[in-house]
């Protein structure tokens, strides 16, 4: 009867123990500590990704960026592929062209977004999967970064009449109305892909943050389980 009561102690010592240390672990991660090293992670990827975006060529030949591209833009570029092809490599460097242009719109966006990061979101980067912070980093201003740079995309892709290009090598394909959703007489909105390239640029970023932080999350969020 004894032995039972020691094991029993010891369990339930053991199990206070694990609490313990698990609410210490939680309680850490939360602190300055925690959130100082999340923030040094997530500010070391958006650094990157505005290095890659401040070079054009760094830019085209990112690979996370090209993973980025949205399905109706790769769609109507696969058709171009078939027409023009030289027509794709020029809307690929205009949109390069255009991305350097919009760094100084989304950086002070995502880095006030990460000093406004608080102890709940900690917490949840902590519990979560590697990749988490850039998720909830995305959460926070995917939506207004891309409201934020379109204009500027769009200004900076209509001083090459790249839309009107497109239409017109587009002109009698039967595949562009069921790229656009409409008849056969569709075009490319110039807006559209103004609208399409900011997404690229911008979920482009996210890849390379999320790259960054999971590349670093050993070494920098190791102490806290990641």
């Amino acid at each position: 009867m004894k032995k039972i009561i020691i094991a029993a102690s010891i369990a339930i010592g053991s199990a206070a123990f694990i609490g313990t240390s698990l609410n210490s672990c939680t309680t850490i991660a939360t602190s300055d500590l925690g959130l100082a090293v999340i923030k040094r992670v997530l500010l070391g990827g958006i650094n990157k990704g505005v290095n890659i975006y401040g070079n054009k060529e760094a830019f085209l030949q990112n690979n996370l960026v090209d993973k980025a591209l949205p399905k109706e833009l790769r769609d109507i570029n696969s058709t171009l592929e078939k027409i023009a092809p030289s027509l794709v490599a020029k809307e690929r460097e205009y949109i390069a062209e255009a991305a350097v242009y919009t760094v100084g719109i989304s950086k002070p966006i995502l880095e006030n977004a990460v000093n406004s990061l608080n102890a709940q979101d900690v917490t949840r980067i902590i519990q979560g999967e590697k990749g988490t912070a850039t998720l909830i980093l995305k959460e926070k201003t995917q939506g207004q970064l891309i409201q934020a740079i379109a204009p500027r995309v769009e200004q900076e892709l209509n001083k090459y009449s790249i839309v009107k290009t497109i239409n017109t090598a587009l002109s009698g394909s039967n595949l562009l109305g069921s790229l656009l959703g409409g008849n056969n007489n569709s075009k490319v909105n110039a807006s559209g892909l103004s609208l399409m390239a900011s997404e690229q640029i911008v979920n482009g970023l996210f890849n390379i943050i999320e790259d960054h932080e999971k590349q670093n999350s050993a070494s920098l969020l190791g102490p806290f389980g990641k």
